[in-house]
């Protein structure tokens, strides 16, 4: 049997091990995926510790920074953002790839969001940098970076001017006054409190991408749906970007479809809760 696991801290509210094992049983591989609770002091100790059963990891924040240093290979997304939360073990290498700017885009394209040219970030986590790619594919030209603590959006000031794509930081208190932009995406925790209430008009305009899933609704996902406003779920961004870690780990390439791809999403999407 081949082993996986998604880590983290917290990691009980986890919905990974629900998508992950239905995909596998769909594809008629008999492989265990669990989740297991940790943190970055002993995420070294544990990868080392693991026997040839182990096939890869899903991670989430911090790990996704933590566990750089401990690979061999990073795929051209992982190694441009800096955050790796997918590791396949192969033939004894460790490779990192990262799934969160196709999981944001997919959930997006679900939502009949195809196009961006103004954006805003709100948080400037490891998330935030994949937010800022996804919007750069997506052709977002300006964004801005709100944050709650000044100067925290200097890592993806810088990763804009690689992209080139003009990014600014503000203060969270500016989404009571941005009615300028045509997406937002809220990287910050689920358990995060909102003390600012956003304008009106860009609630009821730019639809809202929350990545968090748990609790739902979010403080900030409230504020969009009392407004009237669209929020894409972040349960959308977990399923696609889980998708391509099944890729990874069947196929071993984020690009290589599976064998009836449509069938496997589609259980995987009825596993969600």
């Amino acid at each position: 049997m081949r082993r996986l696991a998604v880590l983290g801290s917290p990691i009980g509210h986890s919905q990974s091990p629900a998508l992950h094992r239905a995909a596998y049983a769909r594809l008629g591989l008999d492989w265990e995926y669990t989740a297991i609770e940790m943190d970055g002091s002993r995420l070294g100790g544990f990868i080392d510790g693991l026997d040839a059963s182990w096939r890869g990891l899903s991670l989430t924040m911090p790990l996704k920074q933590d566990v750089l240093p401990m690979l061999d290979h990073l795929d051209d997304v992982a190694l441009f953002t800096g955050a790796a939360n997918t590791v396949v073990f192969d033939e004894g290498s460790r490779r990192g790839f990262n799934t969160d700017i196709g999981g944001i885009v997919g959930a997006l394209a679900e939502s009949d969001v195809h196009r961006v040219a103004r954006g805003a970030i709100v948080g400037a986590g490891a998330t935030a940098l994949s937010a800022l790619v996804a919007m750069a594919e997506l052709g977002a030209g300006d964004v801005r970076v709100l944050v709650r603590r000044p100067g925290a959006a200097q890592p993806v000031l810088e990763l804009g001017r690689r992209l080139g794509v003009r990014v600014d930081e503000a203060p969270i208190s500016a989404l009571a006054e941005i009615d300028d932009v045509d997406l937002v995406i809220s990287t910050l925790p689920g358990s995060a409190g909102l003390d600012v209430v956003p304008d009106p008009n860009l609630a009821s305009t730019a639809p809202l991408l929350d990545v968090a899933y748990d609790p739902w609704p979010t403080a900030i996902g409230a504020s969009w749906l009392e407004a009237g406003g669209r929020v894409v779920h972040g349960l959308g961004m977990l399923l696609h970007q889980a998708l391509l870690q099944v890729r990874i780990f069947v196929n071993g390439d984020p690009h290589v479809p599976l064998d009836d791809e449509a069938d496997v999403l589609a259980v995987m999407r009825d596993a969600l809760r």
